[in-house]
């Protein structure tokens, strides 16, 4: 009985402690702002709250679930009886649509978390100029500041546009330098008037270059002669064969690219000596293996296959050397192989060291 009596006295305590508590009472936990306009900029909703409890109410902190939106609070200790608020700022910059967000409340009131929400719809701002073209080149304004083929397919040849637009009160008319010999630039219209539109066209012939994966080349645009002051754009392209169209019995018959491991690290080596390993590269497949290219990520790797065509079940050696001058620390470096593997026609092989000076 005794220990009934104890157990009964401490709960009545912790009931009554808990009363005493603080209590955060919110008029509403919810706000809809409705339509909300882009151009209109932020808006913003206070979510007022009472102290019903019988001790001063503390807010630890507010957290808001994205940094579109802003949380302010009363900082201040609130009295029993006491009011305070919670200020939600939500932008609506670049964020079209419904939003639903909440705001996270930590306190000592007997309820120790709340949270609140804000919701609504996004109507979007009309888009500018600046907004459709966004890359300023002076006299023009274009979409991008990249001519991207993607996939190319060797000994093909590919177009691709970027649309700009006359910003100027004269006529403009574009020039490239520094073009590749297998890419061709001009622009349709070749002379462009003022207000109007055109489009920068690229060719790309895969048959006038023997180069396989991912490349990429900075070409400079001069307008009216003069160069503006970011005048160049990037062209890139990814040059790999399409497999997709073999028969199951082609790809039965087609080569097939291993490895004697996957990456190979040299542990501790003394900076500014060169170290040397040695991959296994055998095909496994029933038809000879091309290795078009072997790239290494960076000048401190060298790597060159002893062959490039690797007949059925034949191994040969891909040493690969690292020359750790001017490193230090741990590195890490990588060799892409591209070769006529339809399932791996590009394979990545890893070395790593750690340098010392």
């Amino acid at each position: 009985m005794k220990k009934i009596g104890v157990l009964l006295s401490f709960l009545s305590l912790a009931f009554t402690l808990a009363a005493q508590k603080p209590e955060m009472s919110f008029e509403k936990k919810l706000h809809d702002f409705g339509n909300v306009n882009e151009a209109d900029g932020p808006v913003s909703y206070v979510f007022e709250f009472v102290n019903k409890g019988k001790q001063p109410l503390v807010i630890h902190n507010v957290v808001a679930s994205c940094g579109c939106t802003t949380p302010e609070w009363t900082r201040t200790p609130i009295q029993p009886g006491g009011k305070g608020s919670i200020k939600a700022t939500f932008d609506p910059r670049n964020r079209p649509g419904n939003f639903n967000k909440s705001i996270t409340i930590t306190s000592n009131a007997s309820t120790p978390t709340e949270i609140l929400r804000i919701v609504g719809n996004v109507v979007p701002r009309p888009k500018g100029i600046e907004d459709i073209y966004p890359r300023d080149m002076g006299l023009i304004r274009a979409k991008s500041s990249h001519l991207s083929f993607t996939r190319i397919e060797p000994g093909t040849r590919k177009e691709t546009r970027l649309e700009f637009i006359n910003t100027s009160d004269k006529p403009v008319t574009l020039a490239f330098e520094k073009v590749p010999s297998h890419i061709t630039i001009k622009t349709d219209p070749a002379t462009v008037a003022p207000g109007k539109e055109g489009e920068i066209v690229a060719v790309f012939d895969a048959s006038k270059i023997d180069d396989w994966g991912f490349v990429s080349y900075q070409v400079n645009v001069t307008i009216n002669g003069q160069k503006p002051q970011d005048n160049r754009i990037s062209v890139s392209a990814t040059i790999e064969e399409d497999y997709s169209n073999l028969s199951s019995d082609e790809l039965a018959k087609a080569p097939d690219i291993q490895f004697s491991e996957p990456n190979y690290d040299f542990g501790t080596v003394k900076q500014g000596t060169t170290v040397e390993h040695v991959f296994k590269i055998t095909n496994k497949g029933k038809s000879d293996l091309i290795l078009h290219k072997v790239r290494s990520s960076c000048g401190c790797t060298v790597s060159q296959p002893a062959k490039k065509i690797v007949k059925p079940g034949e191994t040969i050696d891909l040493p690969v050397s690292f020359n750790t001058h001017g490193r230090n620390g741990r590195q890490n470096q990588s060799v892409t192989i591209y070769s006529n593997d339809p399932k791996k026609s590009t394979s990545l092989l890893r070395i790593s060291a750690t340098v010392e000076q």
